[in-house]
């Protein structure tokens, strides 16, 4: 382009950082990695890494994830982008703008480190502190989009197997809100609400105790929750 000088604006790099959840035994986990380089070599952080040039964003960051957890086949992984962190000095090497990505994975395998990673786990949300960069406001900031979600979409089957009972559902909004709910109002407004899940025709799960098996159902056609399952000021947000 003629008279367009690249060299008149500072450059910068371009990283993608990623926010993955799961659930395990009903308990909301993050998956993190220990840094095995500097700066912050050591510490937790978030999976991510660099922008290659012949690559987007979301390219990038399945090839991060992929390359730094191990976790290669992740066909039920749902991903989407959360936000841009742009603060001057959030990475001390040099200017650094980053797209986060939300993730979510059920029946998230083991995950291992690899890359600049030295290892990767699966980290129940809220236990590990002082994460790298600021990584802990990117994964605070990812639960509460998670947790506005829940609230409007159907996004929590993306937390469940393939067929699941209205229990293991109702654990992904206590897990994600961090607040128990009442049985029968959740399994009322789950089963009132055109579209979010369609039982199981004959399918059943023992869960345990000594009541009857419980009915499978599987994620519906909707996208959208009418009416929306909305948090009371007890219900994993302050009033």
């Amino acid at each position: 382009m003629s008279g367009y000088d690249r060299h008149a604006y500072e450059p910068f790099a371009v990283t993608v950082d990623l926010a993955v959840f799961t659930l395990r035994a009903g308990v909301l986990h993050g998956l993190l990695v220990e840094r095995g380089e500097e700066p912050y070599a050591g510490r937790w952080a978030l999976p991510g890494g660099f922008v290659r040039p012949d690559e987007s964003a979301e390219t990038a960051a399945r090839r991060e994830l992929a390359e730094e957890t191990g976790l290669t086949d992740v066909s039920g992984l749902h991903l989407e982008q959360l936000r841009t962190y742009s603060e001057p000095g959030r990475d001390p090497r040099m200017r650094v703008v980053s797209v986060a990505f939300t993730a979510l994975l059920p029946d998230a395998p083991e995950a291992r480190g690899g890359g600049d990673a030295a290892q990767a786990r699966w980290i129940p949300y809220g236990s590990a502190r002082a994460l790298a960069f600021d990584h802990d406001r990117i994964l605070a900031d990812a639960r509460e989009r998670v947790g506005a979600k829940l609230e409007y979409s159907c996004l929590a089957t993306a937390f469940c197997p393939p067929e699941f009972t209205l229990g293991e559902l109702r654990q992904v909004y206590e897990a994600v809100w961090g607040t128990p709910l009442d049985r029968p109002n959740f399994r009322r407004k789950v089963l009132a609400t055109p579209g979010f899940v369609e039982p199981v025709p004959g399918a059943a799960r023992l869960t345990g105790g000594r009541g009857k098996p419980a009915a499978l159902y599987r994620a519906g056609p909707a996208a959208a929750l009418h009416p929306p399952l909305l948090r009371t000021p007890r219900e994993g947000r302050p009033a």
